[in-house]
């Protein structure tokens, strides 16, 4: 009897043990399961492609937004389109694969970009655009300076340094973004109301430094008299000052920017640049970060958020 007893205990003891191995729902192991998913679900993914890393403009943009992000606890992932919209749309569906909270775009082409905007808007990723906007699809904020107040800038400056009289050339930026399209109306908002400025020739050079030098030659062979020169950016204006330099013009010649990078900041210095209307690349890159979380947290953002300007002319 007391034989069976002891068997039967041992039996009871072997249930109660086995009982307590096997975890019921709500146990620590899924509790710790669910303390992970739940900071995963917490963490905020954003998606950052630039139109070109090429250009130090959009590099100090990007770093002010890795910076902003890194602060805020934020993972970013950032791709360069390399100025090419194809490659842009491929960087953009790359993004949308990696599960991200927001997307930030900086177009390379303001009409092509649409349908990459589309595809998140598909994908219920908010989309804000920094520096340069789209003209399609559904965008929650830009943020970026007043293109078209920095164009007018720059024409003034140019119409005063001129005494309303004289030859301007014009070197444009990418043929549909944004920048390219309000810069360009600023500018001729001012010029073309001043019957003493005529704008001599004016073609684009893609926002490109050996570009704008290129462009820049072809002009000055089939131009006689330039006065200034106002480029869409720095980069370009940076060109036309080595092509006018060669030719021993430079003196003579009034060369505005626009971005206020370093080089264009130290030619102004240098007096080989007259002006650069200076924008804020890293305040943009922050500023978008900021929207982002915003957004994450369904706050609400305005529809535009500008950055302000001014003219460097020392």
């Amino acid at each position: 009897m007391s034989k069976w007893i002891k068997t039967l205990g041992l039996f009871v003891l072997i249930l109660v043990m086995t009982a307590c191995s096997t975890e019921a729902p709500g146990s620590s192991s899924d509790e710790s399961e669910g303390t992970k998913d739940s900071g995963s679900e917490d963490s905020v993914k954003i998606g950052l492609s630039i139109s070109t890393l090429n250009n130090p403009f959009f590099v100090t943009l990007r770093d002010g937004a890795e910076a902003a992000a890194k602060e805020a606890g934020y993972e970013i992932l950032t791709s360069d389109a390399q100025n090419d919209p194809s490659t842009q749309l491929s960087d953009i569906e790359d993004l949308l694969q990696q599960d991200i909270d927001v997307l930030l775009v900086n177009p390379a082409d303001s009409a092509a970009v649409v349908t990459a905007v589309e595809l998140a808007n598909d994908a219920d990723v908010p989309v804000i655009t920094v520096d340069r906007s789209s003209e399609g699809g559904e965008v929650v904020t830009h943020i970026a300076s007043d293109n078209v107040a920095g164009g007018e800038m720059a024409g003034k400056f140019i119409a005063e340094q001129l005494g309303d009289q004289g030859k301007v050339v014009e070197l444009e930026g990418i043929p549909g973004a944004s920048a390219t399209r309000e810069r360009g109306e600023g500018f001729h908002n001012i010029v073309d109301g001043i019957e003493g400025i005529e704008v001599a020739a004016k073609q684009s050079a893609n926002f490109d430094r050996t570009e704008g030098l290129t462009v820049m030659e072809n002009i000055l062979q089939s131009t006689e008299e330039i006065n200034a020169v106002f480029a869409h950016n720095d980069e370009m204006a940076l060109g036309a000052v080595q092509a006018l330099e060669s030719k021993g013009l430079l003196e003579d010649v009034i060369v505005v920017g626009f971005d206020a990078t370093d080089d264009a900041r130290a030619a102004v210095k240098e007096g080989k640049m007259a002006a650069t209307v200076a924008q804020q690349p890293e305040l943009i890159g922050q500023k978008a970060i900021e929207a982002a979380g915003k957004v994450v947290s369904d706050e609400s953002v305005e529809e535009f958020i500008p950055v302000e300007l001014q003219l460097v002319t020392e």
